[in-house]
């Protein structure tokens, strides 16, 4: 084999040595795409500019407004709304030199109709008949309150929103990224939809008192249906409406960034929802416009559409949806949702035992060529984006460089984690809880891979399911909360709660993400308003007055949550190399490891303590302890004087007192 096509990635790492061809090959279809796009726009930059040519703008030369829309199967479109009393048929489109459709609406007779806040549709007609949509490239989405009809709507606010952002740089949050992820509308306590104005007032400053220095943000694209949590959407250049205006989308993301906040968002690029009123399926009247025809097109397990990749106009649209919210919107960068489903044809829905099938026919290869080209986008805007893969099959080079032989990303989501809690909570009695397999699932990832840590999901805390505080205390969370409360199940529940978290953010990666009231134990489950709960908005919501109680244990746990993420934040763990294992006592429930300088010191033993445990450490000298789980104010029995120091004997051995289910964290003096 020719030795320039081994690349880093291959040289790395030694099972891949077999696939090198592959790998190679993978990187020469990337720089072939791209060279493309460079010979045919100058850059990958220009070619996401499609939202400046399609979709609804303002022509300063012309002086006057371009409606452009691509719909290559469409027999005639017709532009109508609020400025032509909906008249389907007074405002043909026509074809232009490109293929596309396109009417120009000259200002001086229009400027009285086509106002701030009018609202639009475009009747096509094609092969599945008469039917009104909303533009493709639209940038805002009303719902009629009385019809609930959907609607586009033009946005030309007099006085544009004015960014002071200008100073902030996220490159040392980058650098270890402390997620909260939340969904603004179920961000208040209140029985309703809660707004960006609100979250901006309300929420934010206590992700920045708990110590996070990112926020994801879920359910920004606009979507038909709420309970969707985001993930059906219609509408992919406007902001949903639900939770207020674009201008107080930027209000919340100017805040944040002025509060030293990254802001992520959750970018659905995997699938969009089937609906044809409101979203992109048979815009042209075709099945295959902009996505797959037939059941290459259709996820069964979602029940919406997939995109063809392998289209220039569908990568056009989609890398200039990226560069859309990184640049009017200020976003930090993106969580993408779904990406195995992305890489593969059949989804991911098959055992990832064999190296082959990273190269298999099961891959989408125009797909995988859309990711590099995304994330080559991404952090050509700005070197200080973040991309973060949710990705469950393990892709090698999932998070490596393209030059590298990688696909670009900079995080993939650890979803191995979440799913071994489950299991181990759902399946294991305490007793039998194996501490190698701990171990093993909580630092098994390429040393050069960045991964972010989380111990449970969003979907854990859906209904129907149960979050890491529920499968530990279920029923007894709404009646034994109380500190004037004995209760074994929550003794238990609040214990292994603040070990699991802390075990999680310690060793599984290195960054880490929480839902939002998961760090206290949220005891309600998410549902959305819907016919089966008629409507309502109770579970909808995260009671933050359970919090703000101290005489709850809810208080405790997070009190816990602050302490943890603060020390995080000051010694740099998951910035920090993997974690070194020092001891390992299988029987016992023990595990010791050092990270970052610290010792972190696990016993997960359900009865026994231990009087003068002999622990075997890398330096000689005085340790003492910073962080213990066992400590009042974190709702735990005050079994270790905190203020103790722990000297070193001649064999580097220290003596402890080790209470069962805690953790106690030592820094050498």
């Amino acid at each position: 084999m020719e030795q320039k096509k081994i690349l880093p990635l291959v040289k790395e790492e030694d099972w891949l040595s077999d696939y090198a061809d592959d790998i190679f090959h993978r990187y020469q279809r990337y720089l072939d795409a791209l060279k493309d796009i460079d010979l045919q726009y100058g850059s990958i930059l220009e070619f996401a500019r499609a939202h400046e040519y399609y979709g609804i703008n303002f022509d300063n030369f012309r002086n006057g407004w371009v409606y452009r829309e691509w719909a290559p199967a469409a027999y005639n479109l017709f532009l109508m709304g609020d400025f032509n009393g909906w008249n389907k048929y007074s405002h043909p489109l026509k074809k232009n030199h490109r293929g596309d459709w396109e009417i120009f609406l000259p200002f001086d007779e229009y400027k009285g109709s086509i106002v701030h806040g009018s609202k639009i549709k475009v009747h096509v007609e094609a092969k599945n008949g008469g039917v009104d949509r909303i533009p493709a490239y639209v940038r805002r989405v009303v719902q009629d309150e009385e019809s609930h009809d959907f609607a586009g709507q033009i946005w030309i606010p007099e006085v544009p929103f004015v960014w002071t952002d200008h100073n902030f740089d996220s490159r040392e949050n980058n650098k270890q990224p402390l997620i909260y992820e939340c969904h603004i509308g179920m961000a208040q306590e209140k029985e309703g939809v809660g707004t960006y104005m609100e979250f901006a007032e309300n929420i934010l400053p206590r992700i920045k008192n708990a110590g996070y220095n990112t926020i994801q943000l879920m359910a920004i694209m606009e979507h038909p249906y709420y309970g969707s949590f985001g993930y059906h959407v219609s509408n992919f250049f406007a902001p949903t409406s639900r939770f207020g205006t674009p201008e107080e989308l930027k209000f919340l993301v100017n805040k944040a960034h002025n509060m030293g906040i990254t802001v992520v968002m959750d970018l659905v690029h995997s699938h969009a929802v089937k609906n044809v009123n409101e979203g992109l399926n048979e815009f042209d009247g075709s099945s295959y416009q902009y996505f797959h025809p037939g059941e290459r097109g259709y996820h069964e397990g979602w029940d919406s559409k997939l995109f063809d990749y392998g289209k220039k106009e569908v990568k056009h649209f989609l890398l200039s949806n990226i560069r859309y919210w990184l640049e009017e919107f200020h976003f930090d960068g993106f969580r993408w949702d779904g990406v195995t489903s992305i890489l593969y044809l059949h989804h991911g829905h098959v055992s990832f035992d064999d190296p082959k099938k990273y190269f298999s026919e099961g891959v989408d290869w125009d797909a995988l060529i859309y990711l590099q080209l995304a994330n080559k986008l991404i952090h050509d805007f700005s070197a200080q984006a973040l991309s973060i893969a949710e990705e469950v099959s393990g892709m090698p080079g999932l998070c490596r460089k393209h030059q590298d032989g990688g696909i670009g990303f900079d995080f993939r989501l650890g979803m191995g984690i979440p799913d071994f809690w489950i299991k181990t909570l759902k399946h294991k009695p305490d007793e039998h809880w194996d501490m190698f397999e701990m171990w093993h699932e909580l630092t098994n990832r390429p040393k050069k891979e960045k991964t972010i840590a989380y111990a449970e999901s969003h979907d854990q805390a859906l209904v129907g399911d149960k979050s890491i505080a529920f499968w530990l205390m279920d029923k007894e969370m709404y009646s034994s909360m109380s500190k004037l409360q004995n209760s074994l199940v929550v003794d238990r529940g609040v214990a292994l709660h603040k070990m699991i978290r802390l075990i999680t953010i310690a060793l599984g990666g290195e960054g880490y993400l929480n839902f939002i009231g998961n760090e206290f134990g949220h005891p309600e489950w998410v549902d959305f308003p819907r016919e089966g709960n008629n409507w309502s908005y109770q579970y909808a919501r995260r009671q933050w007055s359970l919090v703000d109680s101290d005489h709850l244990r809810y208080y405790d746990l997070n009190e816990w949550d602050r302490a943890m993420v603060a020390l995080v934040n000051e010694y740099k763990v998951c910035a920090s190399p993997h974690a070194q294992q020092l001891f390992l006592d299988a029987e016992k429930k023990i595990l010791v490891f050092e990270r970052a300088g610290l010792l972190f010191i696990f016993s997960f033993n359900i009865s026994e303590s231990f009087f003068g445990y002999e622990i075997k450490v890398p330096q000689l000298g005085e340790y003492r302890m910073i962080l213990n789980s066992d400590s009042k104010e974190f709702g735990g029995f005050e079994r270790v004087e905190d203020s103790l120091t722990y000297p070193t004997d001649k064999e580097n051995k220290l003596k402890i007192y080790l209470p069962n289910r805690t953790v106690m964290v030592l820094k050498k003096i």
